[in-house]
């Protein structure tokens, strides 16, 4: 990553292609958030591929790449799902997928031209991409009284921050959304106006 609150992802889907042999390796590059996106993505490929022998594939999700899998459907171990998730550590990806779908030539590439074939797919689809950096932000909800509402205001615009919801009422809840890194100093300023109660809500 290049600072705490940055990660690098891919910025829609993409393919690769790498051929050796009469075998034929295409990869599919798709970004993201959850497992439940991966499945169904993978599932999708497998669906339109129904034919191939493999679908390998890896992924990398989380900001912090905590959550990570890699399979090689069928082929030797470690040839195939660790060098395209090997390509998405090169790359410094995360909330990235990848499925390599192989078609048999009929001469078989040995351990060596395996790891190169799923690589080399992989690094095709993810040059045929955009890569983009993504800045991790905090979302937080106010709630205070009417009275307070002026201090809470020009807090939000000295802070540069962006609203994501409010309701008005007798009592007022505003929600926000702020950058990682900023997250702790703004919380405080809301937090010493004593009567706004800060509430965490996610993270995006």
């Amino acid at each position: 990553m290049l600072f705490e609150d940055e990660y690098k992802t891919i910025e829609g889907p993409s393919q690769g292609l790498y051929k050796d042999k009469g075998s034929k390796f295409i990869a599919h590059a798709f970004p993201c958030r959850t497992v439940e996106d991966a499945k169904a993505h993978l599932e999708q490929v497998k669906k339109e591929y129904h034919d191939a022998r493999h679908h390998c594939y890896a992924y990398i999700l989380g900001f912090d790449k905590s959550e990570f899998r890699m399979n090689d459907d069928g082929e030797p171990s470690g040839t195939a799902g660790k060098p395209i998730y090997g390509q998405l550590l090169s790359y410094d990806l995360t909330n990235v997928l990848v499925v390599v779908v192989r078609y048999f030539g009929g001469t078989k590439l040995g351990v060596r031209g395996l790891i190169n074939a799923y690589k080399f797919a992989t690094q095709d689809a993810i040059q045929n991409n955009v890569i983009v950096t993504k800045v991790i932000r905090e979302t937080y909800r106010l709630t205070f009284n009417y009275a307070d509402m002026n201090h809470v205001m020009r807090i939000m615009k000295e802070e540069g921050l962006k609203q994501t919801g409010q309701d008005f009422q007798m009592t007022c809840t505003l929600d926000f959304s702020v950058r990682k890194k900023n997250a702790e100093r703004v919380v405080k300023r809301f937090e010493d106006l004593r009567k706004v109660k800060v509430e965490y809500l996610n993270r995006n």
